[in-house]
């Protein structure tokens, strides 16, 4: 079995991390287990460019025991948890993922799970799907899958201009991705992957939050929790008054340059916060990024201000500018929830990764029926996950009477 990791002797330890996470993914465990039972990937081949950490290998394990042929490579370099590569790979998995990886070895593990000639894809931002519109044109699978709002706007702009050229369905747009994963999973993380590269105290502290959408929410809302006062910057007049309504300040990224302590950046957008920014901020200010690629920050321009960089912390690296003023940027303003700290916890990944599983079923099923273009998983399936992880946190739903349900059909019937 082919496969390239940074150690292979820490399987022992990933198994361990692996057996955690799956401890609180309970939807997946239970199609894991039908998987098992009905082996509806028999025959096939599925390959995945997402992070590599406990709760994805719990993934592959499910889409394994559901008779796939599967392979696993980083989305990005700072992510990867070395201990669970090495889990998988003796689990009999195909990993290709190092930790810290240089962009040259990124792309050639990203070829490597190509070779493998894929059904299905998955992605998290879209590099496989990418690579097989440039380079890899000779292939051709029945479909992909993406995980994240930076990936689907990607891949929108292809469908949009006539070029995508097979079918993808958009798992990020799922209700019990796009509500829990980036809202309480980006949240949580991205607060933790501060913390942990800062050990700084929120309390009291101006943190500003660039980006009001799921994620955005997601963190301000964390911040506020943790007792700072919270700034939003956005460009869209719904979701700013938003952020005023639920009691933020906003303002625009010039004004909020000069008070924040603290920024997260989650737009998806190139230079959100960049040199004219960078020249007001106080001494002390922490940079950070939550938006997939690492853009938000055009650290270049940082870089060529000061007189000199060095890290300070494990995750941390202070920039020095002329004037004595030291900014701080956490993670190489990589995903800080990945780069400093573990990611989502289990419980939110649970409700991704269940949709990824289905996900690739439902691909399947449908081979040869989907049009080329963007494609959402069934209601039907999305609120089965819903329901099933309710229970499993002990939750119940109510159900309507007869008498309800005549009563709103008679609504949709226009009687």
């Amino acid at each position: 079995m082919k496969h390239d990791i940074a150690n292979p002797h820490l399987s022992e330890l990933g198994d361990r991390r692996v057996e955690w996470a799956g401890r609180r993914m309970q939807v997946l465990a239970g199609i894991r287990e039908r998987f098992r039972e009905e082996r509806p990937l028999d025959g096939r081949t599925v390959v995945a460019c997402l992070h590599v950490t406990a709760e994805t290998a719990n993934l592959m394990l499910a889409l394994r025991d559901g008779g796939a042929e599967v392979a696993l490579c980083a989305s990005n370099p700072l992510s990867t948890q070395d201990d669970v590569a090495a889990s998988l790979v003796a689990a009999g998995i195909p990993v290709f993922a190092i930790r810290g990886e240089d962009d040259e070895t990124y792309y050639e593990h990203i070829d490597a799970v190509l070779d493998m000639e894929p059904d299905v894809t998955m992605d998290d931002g879209a590099d496989l799907v990418s690579v097989l519109h440039t380079r890899r044109t000779d292939l051709t699978p029945l479909g992909s899958t993406e995980e994240t709002t930076t990936g689907v706007i990607r891949l929108r702009a292809l469908a949009e201009a006539g070029d995508l050229r097979f079918p993808v369905l958009a798992v990020n747009d799922s209700d019990t991705k796009h509500l829990f994963d980036n809202r309480f999973g980006t949240g949580q993380s991205a607060m933790d992957g501060i913390i942990r590269a800062s050990n700084v105290l929120i309390a009291g502290l101006n943190v500003v939050v660039v980006g009001f959408g799921d994620c955005g929410r997601g963190v301000a809302s964390r911040a506020d929790g943790l007792g700072a006062r919270v700034v939003v910057v956005e460009i869209d007049p719904i979701r700013a008054l938003e952020a005023k309504l639920e009691g933020h300040e906003v303002m625009t990224a010039d004004d909020a340059a000069a008070v924040g302590d603290i920024f997260i950046t989650v737009t998806g957008n190139k230079h959100v916060l960049r040199r004219r920014h960078f020249e007001v901020m106080k001494d002390g200010a922490i940079l950070s990024n939550a938006g997939h690629f690492d853009i938000e920050l055009e650290l270049s321009a940082l870089d060529e201000m000061a007189e000199s960089r060095h890290p300070i912390r494990e995750h941390l690296e202070e920039y020095r500018l002329p004037d004595g003023r030291r900014v701080l940027v956490a993670a190489e303003g990589r995903l800080v929830n990945l780069g400093a700290a573990e990611g989502h916890p289990a419980d939110v990944m649970d409700l991704s990764f269940s949709n990824q599983a289905l996900a690739a079923e439902w691909l399947i099923q449908n081979a040869g029926k989907l049009d080329a273009t963007i494609h959402r998983l069934p209601k039907e399936l999305d609120d089965d996950v819903a329901a099933t992880k309710l229970e499993a946190l002990g939750g119940g739903l109510e159900v309507l009477t007869p008498e309800q349900e005549a009563y709103l059909a008679s609504w949709t019937e226009g009687t």
